[in-house]
């Protein structure tokens, strides 16, 4: 079986445990048509990503609250690559736009057009190697241990390299948007990683999908003040988008919004 069906069984796997709290290896095969080794190798590919706890006879959820970066890039792929479509045009040519963790940014990091010229940077693996041999972008990837479930490196190593720089963009993945208490993660190494990122940019843009709106993480990342903007999916809940309009946050809801933002930029 392809690693697209495997992945997609895995998904469909970290549902149900986030729903339930527990799987049964014999029920998931014959959900899924497959034999129980089947699932009880995809239980152990799992549980080494820190997604579940293995158990007699099938699996728990584990009690992290950050899902694997390689888990979370499978979940909800359209609805991704639209809202990075959202977020694209309030790029500007020439820029140097740092690309943080997370698999929507990944997706806005898939979705740049040729002929930006921008210098992108970033201490996420995945989004570098997404954009390595792109002629029309200079890549600078901060190195450092890389985090497992984030995906990126945010260890002191990162930080002293992040120190250095002086993004335009900041492009920012968070866990959680409250309307209270700002964005948020959920790993402290991580916040405390996005908010020298945040601190050091000219601008920052979160582009963030509906579950998040109304969750608060654990560490708190940024308030909701200038110089942040926020790219949303279309069925964002009215009354929360004024509620951080109120706050003077620029927000912007599906890919009309943000390119008409664009155009008046021009």
């Amino acid at each position: 079986m392809s690693d697209h069906f495997v992945s997609e069984r895995q998904a469909l796997i970290l549902a149900q445990l986030r729903q339930s709290g527990r799987v049964l290896a014999q029920d998931l095969a014959q959900n899924f048509g497959v034999s129980e080794d089947t699932v009880r190798r995809d239980l152990r590919e799992m549980a080494a990503r820190g997604e579940c706890l293995r158990v007699y006879g099938g699996a728990l959820l584990s009690d992290s609250k950050t899902v694997p970066l390689k888990t979370r890039i499978a979940e909800d792929a359209d609805r991704k690559a639209l809202l990075a479509r959202a977020a694209v045009p309030l790029l500007e040519p020439g820029m140097v736009v740092f690309i943080d963790a997370g698999s929507t940014n990944l997706a806005i990091a898939r979705a740049l057009p040729a002929g930006l010229n921008l210098t992108v940077v970033t201490n996420t693996p995945a989004i570098a190697a997404e954009l390595t041999g792109r002629a029309d972008i200079d890549l600078v990837l901060i190195g450092g241990k890389v985090d497992p479930a984030v995906g990126a490196a945010i260890d002191a190593m990162a930080l002293r390299q992040l120190e250095l720089m002086r993004p335009d963009l900041c492009i920012l993945g968070v866990c959680g948007v409250a309307a209270e208490t700002g964005l948020s993660a959920d790993v402290f190494e991580d916040a405390v990683f996005k908010r020298l990122a945040c601190s050091a940019s000219q601008r920052i843009v979160a582009a963030i999908t509906t579950e998040k709106l109304g969750h608060r993480a654990a560490f708190h990342v940024h308030d909701f003040s200038p110089p942040l903007s926020l790219v949303l999916e279309q069925d964002a809940d009215r009354a929360f988008v004024e509620a951080l309009s109120a706050k003077g946050v620029q927000v912007y809801c599906g890919e009309d919004d943000a390119v008409q933002f664009s155009h008046g930029q021009v």
